[in-house]
């Protein structure tokens, strides 16, 4: 009964205060399926608002699975350009041909098939599940990790690791309304739970929360340790152009035009330029200007004024502002 009056009072909520998100629009069975695919591929590590224009010029190009399926790579790395984690659009690409070949042309409708699929993991199996098909599954994302780790209070190591969030989603029950639920839970800790200042005043379910009760509503996480990676980047000027190679080397942005780099293990005097957060890695940069002596396999000159004409990771963009900018 508990399970069905919080049920009941975030769905209530969600159908008054919920967005307008592009991908939420009424549309047939086999449109949501795929909108729910994309999007949920679009949404992993990345917020809704960056999404949103990204999701509605897909779509406007690769607008069902066929066509993603037999979609040029150079072109769909372009329209994902600026997203990152370019693996995702990868894997999206691969699922669609699987489903196209193995599964009739038809997103699989079981956990176990769609784990199947590239890129999908338990996430976002169940997201697609609950949303797209209106299963009874509760996508445990950070927004509603958040909801439970306040709502519950849960602080100590035990408490809040995964195993112990996915048995604690049972407080919050389940709705016929599958589909609408899990995307009430996710919009709850998106926009009322936040980090920082929730807005308990505006919560369904603050009368029981217990964090509220106590007025304390940091939250706990799991410290995932950072690996301090340090490298040399080289730079190669000549007629305002600088020298980019396709990157064969490093597991990170595999395949994408890169600034030669190489990596230096444990320097000595290491006066780092730069610095960048990839995924878990600490990227420390050191800067090195040099003369082209013999050919560079696999490389490009690309002029800095003209980076619209080429697909480039932010990361590489990030080094051209840099250089423009310290020149």
């Amino acid at each position: 009964m508990k399970e069905l009056i919080i049920t009941n009072k975030i769905l209530n909520w969600y159908d008054i205060h919920k967005r307008t998100l592009p991908w939420r629009k009424k549309t047939s069975l086999k449109k949501k399926q795929y909108y729910t695919l994309v999007s949920e591929f679009m949404l992993q590590q990345t917020q809704v608002v960056t999404v949103i224009p990204y999701f509605n010029r897909f779509i406007k190009n690769i607008p069902d699975l066929e066509t993603l399926a037999n979609f040029e790579n150079r072109k769909l790395i372009k329209l994902w350009e600026g997203l990152g984690y370019y693996s995702r659009v990868r894997n999206l690409k691969k699922a669609a041909k699987i489903v196209i070949k193995d599964f009739n042309k038809k997103l699989p409708e079981n956990f176990l098939d769609l784990k199947s699929l590239p890129g999908i993991g338990d996430y976002t199996a169940s997201a697609i599940l609950a949303i797209a098909f209106n299963k009874p599954f509760i996508p445990l994302d950070g927004n509603v990790e958040r909801v439970l780790k306040r709502y519950l209070y849960l602080k100590k190591e035990n408490q809040i690791q995964k195993n112990n969030l996915i048995e604690s989603k049972k407080i919050l029950g389940t709705s016929i309304r599958s589909s609408d639920y899990a995307q009430a839970l996710m919009e709850l800790g998106a926009i009322i739970c936040k980090p920082k200042k929730p807005l308990c005043q505006k919560c369904p379910i603050s009368k029981n929360c217990k964090s509220l009760a106590k007025q304390d509503f940091v939250l706990k996480k799991i410290k995932k340790d950072s690996k301090d990676k340090y490298f040399l980047l080289k730079i190669y000027k000549k007629n305002n152009k600088y020298l980019l190679v396709k990157n064969r080397n490093f597991n990170f942005l595999k395949n994408f035009n890169i600034f030669p780099m190489e990596e230096l293990i444990r320097p000595k005097n290491f006066n780092q330029n730069l610095n960048f957060k990839m995924s878990n890695m600490n990227m420390n940069i050191k800067i090195k200007n040099n003369k082209v002596i013999k050919p560079i396999p696999f490389s490009y000159w690309i002029d800095p004024k003209k980076l619209k004409n080429h697909t480039l990771p932010t990361f590489t963009k990030k080094i051209f502002t840099y250089l423009e900018n310290h020149k």
